[in-house]
């Protein structure tokens, strides 16, 4: 595999990472998952200004030269040096601050690195199985605008991806402090109960998520009302219908939490309007 290193095209053998590299030793870092498909990065302006936006938060200095076109431009020729400009690949540009310094970082100017990887699907597909989750209660995220962000710092969706593999569950849903409902290890969350679309609030400390936005956008036109608010663990059983959302997968319908069971006929209606809006980008 071939990467993208501050514009650089560089060979994995040759890959280095240096010592005091603030990702590795602070995770003082934030990045984006993008998927390519039909020769076209889907939703890239969300993704963009997504990106944009967690830098600024976080304090970092975006480069003048940063316009979408020139992030484009690496991203493809990341593509190309990996020969998948003619196929679906995951996209993901990490954006780490340059090294030196402590806690108190040296300059706030920044390094980039973009790795590409072959995806099997070039549209959103419903998953035939329903997912199995499960509620993770070992720790909790943090609410706030840090929380909206995708950041380097993921140990706790890394413990709680273990402790699902650990019990046989496709993926857990994570809580805040307030033991609010946020979203899971790999995406935002949804219920559905009879006409309202609720999601936990970006406020409740769950990802803002390009998905999630095209989602709540398309919603209404599935005649369905859209609710921004806090929920308990408990409002997944009373639920008719989980969804679990990210850039790559579109949205995955859960079958089964605990003892209760649930249907997937309005996920499948809104993967269809998904794909619909991801050809309607395209043209």
């Amino acid at each position: 595999m071939d990467y993208n290193l501050n514009g650089y095209i560089i060979r994995n053998k040759h890959l280095g990472i240096q010592v005091n590299n603030r990702g590795l030793n602070y995770g003082d870092g934030v990045f984006e998952t993008i998927k390519y498909s039909r020769k076209r990065l889907n939703f890239f302006e969300d993704h963009y200004f997504r990106l944009m936006s967690a830098m600024r938060i976080v304090r970092m200095e975006i480069p003048m030269d940063w316009s979408p076109e020139y992030l484009e431009e690496q991203i493809r020729k990341t593509l190309e040096a990996n020969q998948l400009s003619d196929k679906a690949a995951r996209v993901k540009v990490l954006v780490v601050r340059k090294a030196g310094g402590f806690y108190s970082p040296e300059t706030n100017d920044v390094d980039f690195l973009i790795t590409t990887e072959e995806w099997p699907m070039d549209s959103f597909e419903l998953n035939e199985k329903g997912l199995e989750i499960e509620l993770f209660k070992d720790f909790y995220k943090v609410s706030g605008l840090l929380g909206n962000v995708k950041t380097t710092s993921a140990q706790i969706y890394t413990i709680a991806s273990i402790f699902a593999q650990e019990n046989n569950y496709d993926d857990v849903v994570l809580m805040n402090e307030q033991k609010e409902v946020l979203e899971s290890t790999k995406s935002n969350l949804f219920i559905l109960k009879g006409e309202e679309l609720i999601s936990p609030p970006l406020s409740s400390g769950c990802l803002k998520g390009v998905m999630r936005k095209k989602i709540l956008e398309l919603a209404p036109q599935l005649g369905l009302v859209v609710k921004e608010e806090t929920f308990s663990p408990f409002a997944l059983q009373k639920a008719d219908e989980i969804w679990l959302s990210n850039a790559m997968n579109g949205l995955q319908w859960v079958a089964k939490y605990r003892k209760k069971t649930y249907a997937n006929t309005q996920a499948e209606a809104m993967l269809k309007k998904l794909n619909v809006a991801l050809a309607l980008s395209l043209d």
